[in-house]
């Protein structure tokens, strides 16, 4: 994600925002009309809007646009206009066996949908597999086979490709869902722009693919040093220029009220005290929903006592306003965080901010649907998941296996107006290699046990032989491996016979 330079202006500031509006009591142009559904909002300076994302894994820069009627290239075809369509980003763990598992599901004839899984390489590579490549156990082939190899005998249309924008028009509907024409477009680096039904985010660990418009541009995300120390700096920059011109409290918006985002507010405001205020905003109506309830309440009674205004159940747009404040050697922007209800009884807001911390990935509730988004589905590392003891779920290939049944079944129970299944992971246990012959396998079906050694090896080796994308795939590695095994016992056999008849 995009941070804000040592100046404080827009990290792309450079770039040509997607259009500048004066949005004094003004009703948003046909382009934003599905994205505002034509709300009135008002604010009292201009603004820009933007949206980028930065994927360092992928070395991708995506932008998240709500502009519907942006200049394109050519458009994708889907083979049949009738029935539903699902684009899936990323071919990982996540991506591809969702992908996998919609095939395998049982559909009417009308509602199968067609499903184009977009990644930027020609093979998926099972990567817990990757040590033995190293060791010689395994062939290249048997754990990155091609996307073309894997999906020859599926209806599933793999394009290689890098992803370069993203604009969803499923915005701020989470109770209409089946009535939206269309998920929203997907455009690619070549320039081929993909309508789609339903989305899937499968990107990566580094693909915080925040859909908030504007967070990349504006917001400061934080997760790292680097991050901690780049905040540090703007706070000084703000309350040296609030020392020496007296100027108004120091406005500081942090979306996202998990966990990082209630300890980054109560930690800022306790160091503003009455300098400044502080908004916490969140798309859900409760701070750490997926937190135990003493642990909540603890943090309400925190946030109550101090200078903190909590804005739940919104969902944000990021703009700036043309202001710009000056403090002899550095300046700084000013910022518009338009707010729009994601309950019914809520009211728009507008606030302005002159420092937006951005603390979330892509947001999703325990069905995997991201917030705001009813089309919108991610799994693997692009998602921040909690489990049943509010810890966040590791990012394993384990875990991306299990969210990929979920997402697909999701998507089949969307199409077919049926309710989603809440997302439980089950831990099936640890492994790890430890050389050619060595392992060690923790099961955690059987308290206590542990394989290891050779036997370990052998285990371990079934395990992701069973767990490999298709049975066809399965079956040729597995030949081969018991074709190593064969050649390897009888060359064995022959040492230990040469060997014998030597020392006689």
């Amino acid at each position: 994600m995009a941070a804000a330079h040592g100046t404080m202006a827009p990290a792309l500031a450079t770039r040509r925002p997607f259009g500048t509006f004066s949005v004094t009591d003004f009703r948003i142009k046909k382009n934003f009309g599905r994205f505002y559904a034509g709300q009135t909002f008002k604010c009292g300076r201009p603004f820009r809007i933007f949206a980028r994302v930065e994927s360092s894994s992928n070395k991708d820069s995506v932008e998240i646009s709500q502009e519907s009627d942006r200049t394109m290239g050519s458009l994708f075809t889907w083979p049949d206009k009738q029935k539903p369509r699902v684009c899936i980003l990323g071919g990982g763990f996540g991506g591809l066996y969702t992908a996998l598992r919609l095939e395998s599901l049982l559909w009417a004839d009308n509602k199968k949908p067609q499903v184009v899984l977009i990644d930027k390489s020609e093979n998926f590579v099972f990567k817990p597999l990757l040590y033995e490549l190293l060791s010689g156990e395994v062939e290249p082939w048997e754990i990155a086979p091609s996307f073309k190899d894997l999906l020859g005998k599926t209806d599933v249309q793999f394009i290689k490709d890098k992803v370069k924008l993203i604009q969803p028009s499923d915005n701020f509907r989470p109770n209409e869902s089946r009535n939206v024409s269309s998920g929203g477009n997907v455009q690619l680096e070549s320039g081929v722009t993909i309508e789609y039904d339903w989305l899937v985010l499968a990107l990566g660990a580094e693909a915080k693919l925040d859909l908030v418009p504007g967070a990349a541009e504006y917001a400061l995300p934080f997760s790292t040093l680097d991050d901690a120390l780049k905040v540090e700096l703007s706070l000084k920059m703000l309350e040296r220029a609030q020392f020496r011109k007296k100027s108004l409290p120091i406005q500081v918006a942090i979306v996202g009220c998990g966990y990082s985002g209630v300890e980054l507010a109560a930690t800022i405001s306790e160091r503003l005290q009455d300098r400044g205020i502080v908004y916490g905003i969140n798309v859900d109506t409760n701070i750490c929903p997926t937190a135990p309830p003493g642990n909540r309440e603890a943090a309400l009674k925190v946030l109550s006592a101090r200078n903190i205004q909590l804005l739940l159940g919104y969902y944000t747009i990021i703009g700036s306003t043309d202001e710009t404040f000056t403090d002899t050697r550095n300046s700084h922007w000013k910022f518009v965080l338009v707010l729009q209800p994601a309950q019914r009884g809520l009211e728009s807001k507008t606030i302005e901010a002159d420092l937006i911390l951005w603390t979330g990935q892509a947001e999703v509730d325990d069905t995997l649907q991201v917030k705001g988004h009813p089309r919108t589905f991610a799994v693997g590392d692009s998602a921040a998941l909690r489990d049943s003891s509010s810890q966040l779920l590791p990012a394993t290939a384990q875990v991306a296996f299990q969210q990929a049944d979920f997402a697909g079944w999701n998507i089949w129970a969307s199409i077919n107006d049926r309710p989603l299944l809440p997302f439980r992971f089950q831990n099936l246990g640890e492994m790890m290699t430890l050389g050619t012959d060595a392992a060690a396998v923790t099961p955690s079906f059987i308290e206590g046990l542990t394989l290891d050694g050779p036997v370990g090896h052998a285990a371990r080796k079934i395990a992701y032989l069973i767990r490999l994308p298709t049975d066809e795939h399965r079956v040729k590695v597995g030949i081969s491996w018991l074709t190593k095994s064969a050649v390897d016992s009888i060359a064995s056999l022959q040492s230990s016979i040469s060997k014998t008849l030597f020392s006689s």
